[in-house]
């Protein structure tokens, strides 16, 4: 395995009691072969469970003039490595964790909440989904290798 970076921040996206939806920055998470357990996406699409997404996507929206907080791409974790090159099928290793991508993201037009020019502009950069291959915990600071 070759460490390429390490957790700058951890996710969930819960609903509250009005049902709107709101995203808990964590110190953990713990993943298991359906998600990220107490996620409002755990056991809906396992293609789709997770959420990669890299501190470039928030440096790309900051030098358009888009201030978008840390868990604005729907992220489960925040990485100071760029996964957007990996391809489907490529294995990822967090903390404990074993992920493998499924799928780079579409266009998302949730973004727009956030800024009008957002969607376009980070189309190729918002995030890329995987599925755990092997479960446990993720913590912040975790080492990622490939």
């Amino acid at each position: 395995m070759k460490t390429v970076g390490k957790v700058l921040k951890l996710f969930i996206s819960k609903k509250d009691t009005m049902g709107v939806t709101k995203t808990h920055e964590q110190t953990n998470i713990s993943l298991d072969e359906k998600g990220v357990l107490d996620d409002k996406f755990y056991a809906k699409q396992l293609q789709r469970a997770i959420l990669l997404s890299s501190y470039e996507s928030y440096r790309i929206a900051k030098a358009n003039k888009i201030d978008m907080p840390y868990g604005s791409l729907g992220e489960n974790i925040l990485m100071d490595f760029n996964p957007y090159e990996l391809n489907d099928g490529d294995q990822i290793q967090i903390g404990n964790v074993l992920l493998e991508i499924t799928q780079h993201c579409t266009l998302c037009k949730g973004l727009s909440k956030v800024d009008a020019k957002a969607p376009k502009l980070l189309k190729d950069h918002r995030g890329i989904f995987a599925k755990t291959v092997t479960s446990g915990s993720i913590h912040l600071d975790d080492i990622v290798s490939l």
